[in-house]
């Protein structure tokens, strides 16, 4: 698996990466919630956009993205915005996503872009572009709230987002039974294998796909997520608590 660097965080190798999301609806809670990341255990922080009253004030938009670098430092940052029919919090429509996309790449105060992989085809590929001239790396993402594909085409998204120009390919599915999370982590394990050199990251949600989230260093998910003040998907365990799983995974390995 190749390495992506975010600031000084490596992302593909050692243990999985913990991203520990931001989810205030105003300037005040978040910035209140990224004083309170220095207590948690997060290798990087990814702002949840979609929950942010102003997203789409594009002054305050950026405003608000420089508040929050200043506040975490050298921390490396995810910006996200969650489009509603992936599990978000606001509908959004192409036009819009693409100039709440760019204000962030303009702003230069993000590491990282998350495009997600089934918006119109353009506006991903003229974000991946502005992101690329801003020095961003970009994750390329794939939600399904309501079951799990089959193992093919879990790669086959994978892969698209791969050809697509992504640095760090994501997808998370929800199952409905215990055999889902075995085709998820089964998937996850053929992709680095035969497909990319990329890092993936993948995730069966709910409590039942938990353990997919805690064996990313067995199976290949490079990144975990894990909650801080409020989850930002079903099955996230608190980042203090999924450390010292991962540790304790990562110590057993290297014997």
């Amino acid at each position: 698996m190749d390495t992506v660097y975010i600031r000084k965080l490596a992302i593909g190798e050692g243990r999985p990466k913990i991203c520990v999301p931001i989810c205030g609806k105003n300037r005040e809670e978040i910035l209140r919630e990224a004083e309170n990341m220095q207590k948690l255990p997060a290798d990087l922080i990814e702002w949840r956009a979609d929950w942010y009253e102003d997203v789409f004030d594009r002054e305050a938009l950026q405003e608000t993205l420089g508040a929050l670098r200043r506040s975490l430092g050298d921390k490396p940052l995810l910006f996200t915005f969650r489009s509603i029919q992936e599990g978000g919090e606001k509908a959004i429509s192409p036009e819009q996503y693409l100039a709440v996309g760019q204000a962030v790449c303009e702003s230069g105060q993000a590491d990282v872009l998350d495009v997600e992989l089934f918006m119109d085809g353009k506006v991903t590929k003229a974000l991946i572009e502005a992101a690329r001239r801003q020095g961003m790396a970009v994750i390329a993402s794939n939600h399904d709230f309501i079951k799990t594909p089959e193992k093919d085409e879990i790669t086959r998204r994978l892969i698209l987002m791969d050809e697509m120009g992504a640095d760090i390919l994501k997808i998370a599915v929800m199952p409905k039974a215990k055999a889902d999370v075995l085709e998820l982590l089964t998937a996850t394990e053929e992709m680095g294998r035969l497909y990319t050199e990329k890092p993936v990251v993948t995730m069966s949600m709910g409590p039942m796909g938990l353990i997919s989230r805690l064996a990313g260093e067995t199976f290949g998910s490079a990144i975990t997520f894990g909650a801080g003040e409020k989850a930002s998907a079903p099955g996230q365990m608190p980042a203090e608590q999924l450390e010292k799983v991962l540790d304790a995974i990562h110590e057993s390995m290297g014997e």
